[in-house]
């Protein structure tokens, strides 16, 4: 079933049209990538789907439901949430009260037990949070700022999680922790969409994808399609690719 459709889907900034007619869906419970190279529309797409740039012809679908045009405020109290690129922790403030922020969509829904018990959940998925709660935000590596980012999103309960280059800027070890925590997003029950400059090790952990270039779907299938297309490997694996 389609958490998430979009049908023909025209956006951009100013007079600058960044999509050029995007089809695409995510289905639920699973992660789909984006990828493409830069400037291919990667995050614009992302930026769409959570009413941060308006959109000038097609639809957004949501849970079933047309949310072409709904302000982002709407679409979170829906069940969406999105980690933009860097993942922008408050750093001024503890990583506990980041993720205290994370709940805040929820103030009149959920209990305050229950905002405990997923503050707990966050610290078993994430340990290094447990360890750092009263640290500052800003005094995290760059890979403990990526995992408190993602956890203050979840801690939305989001039905959908929006993920924006992870792995970017981190160093090798740190960019395969926060993709392993990724992939087992799947044992939430959170459907991810994932844009993600390193092809290879989206695919590994991705059920489906999509290729952008200059603001259009040129490629769809599933990551083992993906992985074995001979466009992918060409243009974004190299051609002696042969697995991680």
């Amino acid at each position: 079933m389609s958490l998430l459709r979009l049908s023909s889907v025209r956006a951009g900034y100013g007079g600058l049209q960044a999509l050029r007619g995007v089809s695409l869906h995510a289905s639920e419970g699973e992660i789909t990538a984006l990828l493409g190279a830069n400037g291919a529309g990667k995050t614009t797409v992302l930026n769409a789907v959570c009413g941060l740039v308006p959109i000038a012809g097609g639809d957004v679908f949501f849970a079933g439901e047309r949310v072409t045009g709904y302000p982002t405020e709407r679409l979170v109290r829906m069940g969406l949430a999105q980690v933009p690129e860097g993942g922008k922790v408050f750093g001024e403030l503890s990583v506990r009260d980041n993720l205290l922020l994370g709940a805040y969509s929820r103030r009149g829904r959920s209990s305050r037990a229950e905002v405990r018990d997923d503050l707990e959940e966050m610290c078993r998925m994430f340990p290094v949070l447990r360890e750092a709660s009263s640290r500052r935000g800003d005094t995290l590596s760059g890979g403990e700022q990526q995992m408190l980012a993602i956890a203050r999103a979840l801690m939305s309960r989001p039905r959908l999680l929006l993920l924006d280059e992870p792995s970017i800027g981190l160093a090798p070890m740190a960019a395969a922790e926060v993709l392993r925590q990724v992939a087992a997003l799947r044992e939430l029950g959170t459907t991810v969409l994932l844009v993600e400059q390193n092809v290879a090790a989206a695919l590994q952990i991705a059920d489906r994808g999509y290729v952008l270039e200059v603001g259009q779907v040129v490629l769809e299938g599933t990551a083992a399609e993906l992985l074995a297309s001979r466009d992918v490997r060409r243009a974004y694996l190299g051609r002696d690719y042969e697995g991680i």
